[in-house]
């Protein structure tokens, strides 16, 4: 007995075999590329100290050039765990999250049948095809042809014609074929007034469906007679053909994501074939609907970031919109959306042919993130000018980034939509009318106006340069003493995916931290990543070396200490710094109590962060660190306080 005909290749669509294979090996960074799906990695059948185990993720193989072992998830899982086939499905089935089906005895009966069928799709193909040469088929090739459509592009296409009369079923009928299979392949259907026999497209365009294979199953036909109910008329659901699981272009699309071409997601055929004859090769389309969660997971085994292009259009943006929400849930790292949206009234077919593919270039290069599409559709049009109007923002975006189950990214989404939003209000206050001690006095220029940009750059610069070194000091010890004890740091996952470096050595330790985080062996990780370099750089470092936290790294107390402190200060001086900003922009009014105050419970902050809790707890609580940061930035405060308490003071004229 064998699983239902369909259960496996679905089985294998929902996984991505980087991941099964990545739980027994430790990839070789220099040689994987990891975006094209390209792995490599010692063997995991034989000793060997070379990577010469490829997999290729995007179509689901391995292969050893060692040991020449070859297979797919279902045969990796076999030989790692020693299981018989149907455990490894069950395996692999709990991992997709898919039941496993009860064994059918007429398996091997329903694959023959799959097999007639799609050698009845095929002819039905070649039948088309000849019919778009016909004398009937002249309206349909003065449509392609107005299109663009050259006859060798219908040729690479397989595009064709369905004839009024005398269609598809009578062909296949005089080659010996059994009716019922034209019906079984969705070519043909009952008559529901007892007339026999129809044929389901009739005086249309025919553009053949393929899966991944390249095997024929279904059709989408595009109608020639303006009046018809439906302009594009695809398959019914089959035993080939199942919409929400396919893809138009996809074979075609993968080879060409396999070759680092981006991977783009249009609306319709006509938009896939021109995007591909301009050269866009890896481009595919939804099947007249919506995009389903099926589609985007097999979207996401093409390629990691697929590029939405959407008609720029009502409907075209409510899509976007509607895949948002369908892709919040299913985000993983490296794992996501981007999108280009066309001009208004425009799709890809068009904006090529009207500016050609160097203006469809422009537009996927400015592909915008999801987040941001996100923030657009909840903040476009809209006016927040009261605390309640704010309130509900926040609430709606804080419902949406509930959606994500990944918690990292549900934390890099929270602190986008944070620096979004305070650009946002920052900018509306910046924009905001000038109070009337900053107007003209008298017909001239007020005298009283202070021009404080060259202060305030002047101001923020010397700020920015001695919270970019602190920032560079805590940095540095947070993430030595995390690689020293790997059993704290898993317990500062949260504020470590929070921390906002400048420095791409510490960007790509953080990265590399996050990737390891629960590994004993945390600094043999860190090493295989990103080599010994960047760890002898940080661990060469003064302040570094001197750290309670690396002096006395077996005390995990003291390092978890240590780690908490460290935090507490970066976070309170990212605040802080946040304040000054808006204090420095607040100066382009007038100064008031308000203002004081914030910048007065900012530093508060910062000193208490600086001096820790307890200042008898353990001398590094404060140590040098503390009181230069206090002493650095409290003479800045003071300055700017002066500032604003000269301008509170001044006679300014009534």
């Amino acid at each position: 007995m064998s699983l239902p005909p369909g259960f496996l290749d679905e089985l294998r669509n929902r996984l991505s075999l980087g991941q099964v294979v990545g739980r027994k090996v430790m990839w070789d960074t220099r040689k994987s590329n990891q975006g094209k799906g390209d792995l490599w990695a010692s063997c995991p059948f034989h000793q060997e100290k070379s990577a010469s185990f490829h997999v290729d993720d995007r179509k689901g193989f391995y292969y050893c050039f060692g040991c020449h072992a070859k297979g797919d998830a279902i045969s990796f899982v076999r030989e790692t765990e020693n299981v018989e086939f149907m455990e490894a499905v069950k395996i692999l089935a709990a991992e997709a999250g898919m039941p496993v089906p009860d064994r059918d005895p007429r398996a091997q009966e329903k694959a023959d049948a799959r097999t007639v069928l799609t050698d009845v799709m095929e002819q039905a193909v070649q039948f088309h095809r000849l019919q778009l040469q016909t004398a009937v088929a002249a309206d349909a090739r003065d449509y392609l042809e107005r299109r663009g459509l050259s006859v060798e592009a219908q040729a690479r296409w397989d595009i064709g014609f369905a004839p009024a009369n005398g269609g598809v079923l009578e062909h296949l009928q005089g080659k010996g074929v059994d009716p019922k299979l034209a019906v079984d392949a969705g070519l043909a259907a009952e008559s529901d007034r007892g007339g026999g026999l129809y044929n389901r497209f009739r005086d249309r365009i025919m553009f053949p469906i393929r899966d991944a294979r390249g095997r024929a199953i279904g059709f989408g036909g595009r109608a020639m007679d303006p009046n018809a109910p439906a302009k594009y008329y695809n398959s019914p659901e089959t035993a080939l053909f199942d919409k929400g699981r396919s893809l138009y272009n996809h074979g075609p699309a993968r080879e060409a994501a396999g070759k680092g071409k981006p991977l783009i997601v249009a609306e319709g055929y006509m938009d896939v074939i021109a995007l591909s004859e301009a050269g866009f090769t890896a481009t595919v389309a939804p099947l007249g609907t919506a995009i389903t969660e099926d589609q985007l997971r097999l979207l996401w085994r093409i390629g990691p970031e697929p590029i939405i292009a959407l008609d720029g259009d009502t409907a075209g943006l409510r899509a976007a919109m509607r895949l948002i929400e369908i892709a919040l849930p299913l985000l993983e790292a490296g794992q996501s959306l981007r999108f280009a949206l066309m001009p208004e009234g425009l799709d890809p077919d068009d904006l090529i042919k009207a500016q050609g593919a160097g203006a469809m270039q422009q537009l996927l290069d400015q592909a915008i993130p999801m987040v941001q599409l996100l923030w657009q559709r909840e903040t476009e049009g809209k006016v927040f000018d009261s605390p309640e109007r704010k309130a509900a923002l926040d609430k709606t975006l804080r419902e949406k980034i509930k959606l994500i189950q990944d918690p990292s990214i549900r934390n890099h989404y929270g602190q986008a939509i944070k620096d979004m939003r305070w650009a946002l209000f920052s900018t509306r206050k910046a924009a905001a009318p000038r109070s009337a001690g900053n107007r003209a006095w008298n017909g001239k220029q007020d005298p009283w106006k202070r021009d404080v940009s060259p202060v305030a750059t002047a101001r923020r610069s010397a700020l920015a340069g001695a919270a970019a070194d602190e920032d560079h000091v805590r940095e540095a010890v947070i993430l030595a003493a995390m690689i020293a004890a790997p059993s704290v740091a898993v317990d500062f996952e949260t504020p470590l995916e929070q921390m906002n470096s400048r420095d791409p050595t510490h960007r790509d330790l953080q990265s590399c931290l996050l990737r390891h985080l629960g590994a004993n062996d945390l600094r043999a990780r860190v090493i295989d990543d990103l080599g010994s370099a960047p760890l002898e750089k940080l661990m060469s470092q003064n302040h570094v070396a001197i750290s309670p936290a690396i002096r006395r790294g077996g005390d995990v107390e003291i390092v978890r200490l240590c780690l908490a402190e460290e935090f507490a200060k970066l976070s309170a001086r990212h605040g802080h710094k946040r304040e000054i900003e808006d204090a420095v922009a607040d100066l382009g009014g007038v100064a008031d109590e308000g203002l004081t105050w914030r910048l007065a419970q900012s530093t508060a902050a910062v000193d208490k962060a600086g001096r820790g809790d307890n200042e008898d707890k353990a001398e590094y609580a404060i140590g040098e660190n503390g009181a230069r940061m206090k002493k650095e930035e409290q003479s800045a405060f003071d300055q700017l306080l002066g500032q604003i308490n000269f301008a509170k003071g001044s006679d300014r004229p009534k």
